[in-house]
């Protein structure tokens, strides 16, 4: 029975991976994807810069986000150049668009790399295939992370190896809890991937918080005193500690002169502020005044029904949780993992912004709290809603495409959600606007010199049919020659509307049996 549930999880895996791969690469470019890519290139002009002169590393010391490493680009660049092409002719676009678009599939793939885990965790957790599959599949469709793993290039990939490295972490530990020893190969495999994860972003470095509280669950289990501990395994921690070092220093460039960058990286992290307005139940909440009540907000409206509901089942199915040591490791690691970080990002009051996006990470470890809560709480309650929110799930997924990032549960939907709540803030809809321009303009037989005023990526899918002249929206309340078309997604519709210029079309959509329109883009035709 087991074979069979694997045979069919990874059958489902396959079809999903290439369904979304696909999915991913006709998904319009997020506002973060150009500059990451810059990121990169500034870090490989430093590379090579390091072993010939010093003018392209110096250009490192002063670039902005030059704490980000490059782990996670050596396995996107690969993918990127061997992919642009074909990319490219099936959206239409330049080389170079196409070189950012064809990321999304490292993303996608990764993301779903994670759901192995994600159900391999579950396992552990449940010894129960049934519930691993339906709680994986659940995990794998919803909505607000299908749609971040369709573009999303940071905070995927962090969710993604924050994932693989607590299944590493937590089998080497349950292996000490049997045999009292560490597997040095797998000790130096979570070292690397470690460092991998922290040179993706600095964040990653909260995950020592979820070690630690691993550690400290064993050593209650097993009775045994810290110092006695530390004694014992001192070698290994120490090699550990190194390793984790010494591949953070390889994947950073910014510490190859010195090392000690990485303290300023980490105070970085720590005092980083940046002033953004994320719509929360209609207030503009400032990044830079950040309460408890953002998190609670955005995690009761954006995380599905059945979670919220499974987390407060904790008190009623405590007794049934922990029948034995294995589960008490998994289960209690998440749960004060899950708290613990939530709360000292509260009392630090980090700057935060777009709904969870920063704090993605932790969804996964909610999820299987909570699943796991409802699946001891009523197996049959369990495995009957799961089937629902399965099929809700997919269902919705295919209407909203590509906007799936924007889901948000039924309580707020009950609420008027384009005036509570972010919608488009990465510009997805800037895709389906240009198309729709060059639409209008072949049927209009619009001259294809007129300029278009939009966002950063305003002529990816433009440039290669005609157009040339692309400019910032913000640059509209300028003196601009006419003819023109202007357009703006949700975030970018606070802006004044352009003067005096006919309203040609609304990018929107609606929920499943909900039908509230939720406009994502507008475009302006300014004869």
């Amino acid at each position: 029975m087991h074979k069979r549930i694997n045979i069919i999880f990874y059958s489902l895996f396959v079809i999903y991976l290439i369904l979304g791969i696909i999915l991913s690469i006709n998904t319009g470019v997020s506002h973060d994807e150009l500059h990451e890519q810059t990121t990169w290139q500034v870090n490989l002009k430093a590379i090579k810069s390091f072993f010939v002169d010093n003018n392209g590393y110096e250009e490192l010391l002063v670039y902005k986000d030059r704490y980000f490493g490059i782990a996670f680009h050596l396995l996107t660049q690969p993918i990127q150049f061997l992919t642009y092409e074909f990319v490219s002719e099936i959206n239409k676009m330049s080389d170079s668009d196409a070189y950012l678009v064809s990321r999304h599939i490292s993303f996608f793939t990764i993301f779903t790399i994670s759901g192995i885990f994600f159900y391999k965790l579950c396992l552990k957790i449940s010894n129960n295939s049934n519930f691993s599959l339906f709680s994986s599949s659940i995990y794998l469709l919803y909505p607000y992370l299908f749609g971040h793993a369709l573009m999303n290039t940071k905070d995927i990939p962090v969710l993604s190896f924050w994932l693989i490295c607590s299944y590493l972490s937590l089998s080497i530990f349950e292996n000490y809890l049997i045999k009292e020893k560490f597997d040095i190969k797998k000790i130096i495999l979570l070292s690397f991937l470690t460092s991998f994860l922290v040179s993706i972003r600095l964040v990653g470095a909260l995950i020592f918080i979820q070690y630690f509280i691993s550690l400290f669950i064993i050593l209650d289990i097993k009775k045994i005193n810290l110092l006695q501990f530390l004694t014992k395994n001192l070698k290994i921690l120490s090699l550990f500690i190194s390793l984790f070092f010494l591949f953070l220093y390889s994947l950073n460039p910014i510490l190859w002169k010195n090392p000690l960058e990485l303290i300023n990286g980490f105070l970085w992290f720590s005092k980083y502020k940046i002033a953004v307005c994320t719509l929360t139940l209609g207030e503009c909440i400032d990044s830079l005044n950040i309460t408890y009540k953002y998190y609670f907000i955005w995690l009761f409206f954006k995380l599905p029904i059945l979670i919220l509901f499974g987390f407060l089942l904790f008190p009623f199915v405590e007794k049934k949780l922990f029948t034995d040591n294995k589960t008490k490791l998994y289960y209690s690691t998440f749960l004060i993992t899950t708290l613990s970080i939530l709360l000292l990002l509260i009392l630090m009051r980090v700057a935060i912004y777009d709904e969870l996006r920063h704090i993605m990470f932790l969804i996964p470890l909610i999820f299987i709290i909570s699943l796991y809560n409802f699946f001891k709480f009523n197996k049959k309650l369990f495995y009957i809603i799961s089937s629902i929110v399965i099929f809700i799930f997919v269902t919705e997924s295919f209407k909203l495409n590509p906007y799936q990032y924007t889901w948000l549960n039924n309580f707020a939907r009950y609420t008027n959600i384009q005036k509570n709540f972010e919608l488009d803030y990465w510009g997805i809809s800037s895709k389906n606007l240009q198309q729709t321009i060059l639409k209008i303009s072949n049927e209009k037989n619009i001259d294809t010199s007129v300029c278009i005023y939009g966002d950063m990526y305003n002529g990816a899918y433009l440039r290669e049919n005609g157009f040339n002249c692309f400019k910032s929206y913000s640059s509209i309340d300028e003196p601009v020659d006419r003819p023109y078309f202007a357009y703006q997604n949700t975030r970018n519709l606070k802006r004044s509307d352009p003067k005096d210029c006919s309203l040609i079309h609304v990018e929107k959509y609606n929920y499943f049996l909900i039908n509230q329109d939720l406009v994502m883009g507008e475009i302006w035709y300014c004869d």
